[in-house]
C-alpha cells in the first residue's frame, strides 16, 4: 500500500504538479489507527469498516428498514423525467438516511451494472496533505449492512495503466471518509453481486482535473474494450456529492444568516446547476463552469459555493465523457432527476432502529441533495 507519504515528494518534483501545488502537506498526518479509533465499525484486515455508523444503516435490518420508507411519500421535487434503469452514470446525495433516503431511492436504482467506478469527495484532504491526485484504497472488499462488497479487480486493471504520479492507495484516507459508503451500501442493497472501484478526489487545479479525467477516462476504455464491457450494462460512473451546506458553521451565507428567504434562493441556486451546466450533453466547458462556480479556479480551496464535490463531481464527468470518446461512443447527456434538503420533506422514522442524524437541520443550517443520471447512446 502507497501513502502520500511515500509519494509527495517525488510528485512535486513534476513541472505540472509543482504549479498545482495548493497547499503544503499536514505537518502531521493521521495514522492508520488514529483513523480506525474514529470509526464507527473499524476497519481490520484486508475488509474496510464503516465510518458512519449513525446516519447510515448498518445492520441487514436497518437497510432493509431504510429501504423500505425511502419509497414512502412526499416524494423529493422532480426535476424532469428519468431515463429508463440501466445508466451510464449518477450524481447522488449522501447525507444521512433519515434526510436523504428518498432522493437515493430516487437515483441509485437506476444503476445496475455490476461494476461501478465510484467518485467520491475527500472531505479531509487537507488533513492528509492530499492534492493532485486520484487517491484509491488497498482492501481487497468493503463491510455493508448486506455483507462485503468486493473491491472490483478493475482497480488493479486501471492502476496498471495510469502513469505512476496520478494516483496514490491510501486505505486511511478512505477509512476517514464517508462519502463512498453512504451510496455503496444502496448499490448492494439493489444488486448483491455489485463489485466497485472506490476513488476520491482531494483538491486540485482544472487543468491537472482535465489530464488526471484524460488518463483513468483512457484506461477505463482501454479495460472494457479488452473485456467486452459496454457502459451502463457493464459499469456505471457513480458520483457522490452533496449540494449547498448553508449555515454559518459552513461559512456560507451569502443570502443571510438563513430562513425561509434564504433558503428559497439557495435551493434555486442548486437547481440552476442539476439543469444547467450538469444537464444535457457532457462538455468541458460545462464541466469547468461548474467547477468555477464552486470554487476560486486559481485557489481551488477556496470555496465559492459549497457543494461538497466540487472536485467529484468534475473529475467523474469528465472521466465519463473521456471514456465513451475513448470508445467511439456520443457524449453522455445528463438528465436532472430530483431535488431535495435536508429540511425539504420529513424524516424517515429510522431513529426507532438506531438511526440517526449527524448534524442540526433547521433554516440556518440545512443542505441541498442532488441527483442527475447520464446516459450514453449506443
Amino acid at each position: 500500500m502507497l501513502g502520500f507519504a511515500a509519494v509527495l515528494t517525488p510528485l512535486l518534483t513534476l513541472p505540472l504538479l509543482a504549479q498545482a501545488a495548493l497547499q503544503p502537506p499536514a505537518a502531521t498526518r493521521p495514522t492508520l489507527a488514529e483513523v480506525r479509533a474514529t470509526m464507527g465499525i473499524a476497519s481490520s484486515g484486508d475488509v474496510r469498516g464503516q465510518k458512519d455508523a449513525i446516519g447510515f444503516a448498518s445492520t441487514p435490518a436497518q437497510m432493509a428498514r431504510a429501504w423500505e420508507l425511502s419509497a414512502t411519500p412526499p416524494a423529493p421535487e422532480r426535476l424532469g423525467e428519468a431515463p429508463p434503469p440501466g445508466v451510464a452514470g449518477v450524481i447522488c446525495a449522501h447525507d444521512d438516511y433519515l434526510f436523504a433516503g428518498r432522493v437515493y431511492r430516487q437515483t441509485l436504482p437506476l444503476v445496475t451494472a455490476k461494476t461501478v467506478l465510484l467518485v467520491g469527495v475527500f472531505h479531509g484532504y487537507r488533513r492528509f496533505g492530499a492534492h493532485d491526485v486520484l487517491v484509491f484504497d488497498d482492501y481487497r472488499a468493503w463491510r455493508t449492512p448486506d455483507g462485503e462488497a468486493p473491491v472490483s479487480a478493475l482497480r488493479g486493471e486501471l492502476l496498471a495503466r495510469l502513469p505512476h504520479g496520478d494516483y496514490v492507495q491510501d486505505d486511511a484516507a478512505h477509512d476517514s471518509e464517508h462519502s463512498l459508503e453512504a451510496l455503496l451500501y444502496w448499490l448492494k442493497h439493489v444488486r448483491p453481486d455489485v463489485q466497485f472501484v472506490p476513488v476520491i478526489v482531494p483538491v486540485m487545479k482544472f487543468g491537472r482535473m482535465q489530464k488526471l479525467a484524460d488518463d483513468l477516462g483512457l484506461a477505463l476504455a482501454e479495460t472494457m474494450k479488452a473485456h467486452q464491457w459496454r457502459l451502463g450494462r457493464d459499469v456505471a460512473v457513480v458520483i457522490s456529492s452533496d449540494a449547498v451546506h448553508y449555515g454559518d458553521d459552513f461559512g456560507y451565507v451569502p443570502f443571510g444568516q438563513g430562513g425561509v428567504d434564504a433558503y428559497v434562493k439557495a435551493c434555486a441556486q442548486d437547481r440552476s446547476l442539476l439543469t444547467g451546466p450538469l444537464a444535457g450533453p457532457v462538455t468541458t466547458a460545462k464541466v469547468e463552469q461548474f467547477y468555477t462556480t464552486c470554487v476560486n479556479p486559481e485557489q481551488p480551496s477556496e470555496y465559492r459555493l459549497t457543494w461538497c464535490g466540487r472536485f467529484a463531481i468534475p473529475l467523474g464527468l469528465l472521466v465519463l465523457e473521456r471514456t465513451t470518446a475513448a470508445l467511439g461512443l456520443p457524449v453522455p447527456v445528463g438528465h436532472p432527476l430530483v431535488y431535495g434538503t435536508s429540511i425539504g420533506g420529513p424524516e424517515l422514522p429510522v431513529k426507532a432502529i438506531g438511526m440517526g442524524s449527524t448534524a442540526p437541520a433547521n433554516l440556518y443550517h440545512f443542505v441541498g441533495y442532488p441527483s442527475e443520471a447520464y446516459t450514453v447512446g449506443e
